[in-house]
């Protein structure tokens, strides 16, 4: 049985020391030192993790770190969304949001050109020259084949990219996947189709890619998924497992609730009855804004997993 103790700073607190200190708080701090536990868990035990986001976390300064978690080998395989592709190729060729505010003028923002993420500006312009990087980057992996899957593609991008910033370049360089099942659902998809207009025999093939994701692992291999967000890359994660008998450990961050009955606010406790985890998995669901939770809890538990030796 355990009891609520009051929290104390010490001076030269470490984040593993204030995350370990939450076991004893309550409510969601109780739950994300559970988080921190469980992601070392995974790495400790030899589990393939699977890490999924969504591309409004690109957007953020979560990029970068994302890209140190998967050189650091937290991460084996990456499910995402269009826009992490686009936005991770924008700052990797030098380009900057800026930081403003929830409550801006949104009409005011549309006048100059500005388009709102929350409260991060992405302008009209950043996504023009992005049109010209797509283009020259599709010019080049057309002459070295003319069919590609996904995952393919984005190795092969990443390792044009060079910048140790980049997740796309991390994951390239480490041979870790990334997948993005809804490759056209952005500017990225747009560029896809214009390039294939002058290049009929261009062609990207999707299905090919969900068949890698599938034999990435098999029923016997320990699998780890750290869900970051809801939507097509969490699912697309989750059905992985299913078809691979189930998620041993299970970690969800999200600010969705699940009383819309909506895949982004389902709970680990709900995709045990479909099978996407299994019945005894470690599971454990922070709700947060990911910018916040997301990065005690991993570096509480790469703390823990430098001290053991296994980072």
């Amino acid at each position: 049985m355990k009891y609520t103790k009051d929290l104390v700073w010490k001076k030269g607190m470490s984040v593993k020391e204030l995350v370990d200190s939450y076991e004893f708080v309550g409510f969601q701090s109780y739950e994300l030192q559970r988080a921190s536990e469980l992601i070392s868990k995974m790495k400790r035990n030899g589990a393939k993790i699977y890490l999924s986001f969504t591309s409004n976390m690109v957007t953020s300064g979560l990029r970068g770190f994302f890209s140190q978690v998967i050189e650091l080998g937290l991460a084996d395989v990456i499910v995402t969304t269009v826009g992490s592709i686009e936005e991770d190729i924008m700052k990797a060729f030098g380009d900057k949001f800026e930081i403003g505010s929830f409550s801006s003028n949104d009409e005011e923002l549309y006048e100059r050109g500005q388009n709102r993420v929350g409260n991060i500006y992405i302008t009209n312009d950043q996504y023009l020259e992005l049109e010209a990087k797509i283009q020259k980057i599709l010019s080049q992996v057309y002459k070295i084949k003319k069919k590609w899957c996904v995952s393919e593609l984005l190795k092969e991008i990443g390792l044009r990219l060079e910048d140790s910033s980049s997740f796309l370049y991390q994951a390239a360089k480490r041979n870790v996947p990334v997948f993005c099942p809804a490759i056209v659902d952005g500017s990225f998809g747009f560029h896809l189709y214009l390039f294939q207009q002058e290049h009929k025999d261009f062609f990207i093939d999707v299905i090919e890619d969900f068949k890698n994701i599938i034999f990435s692992t098999t029923h016997d291999e320990k699998k780890g998924i750290i869900a970051l967000g809801g939507g097509i890359s969490k699912h697309h994660v989750i059905l992985t497992t299913l078809i691979n008998g189930g998620a041993d450990y299970a970690l969800y961050m999200t600010t969705a609730s699940p009383k819309s009955g909506s895949l982004s606010g389902a709970t680990t406790d709900e995709a045990k009855s479909w099978g996407k985890i299994k019945d005894d998995a470690d599971a454990v669901t922070v709700i947060g804004d990911v910018t916040i939770t997301f990065p005690l809890a991993m570096i509480s538990a790469l703390e823990k997993l430098k001290n053991e030796g296994i980072i």
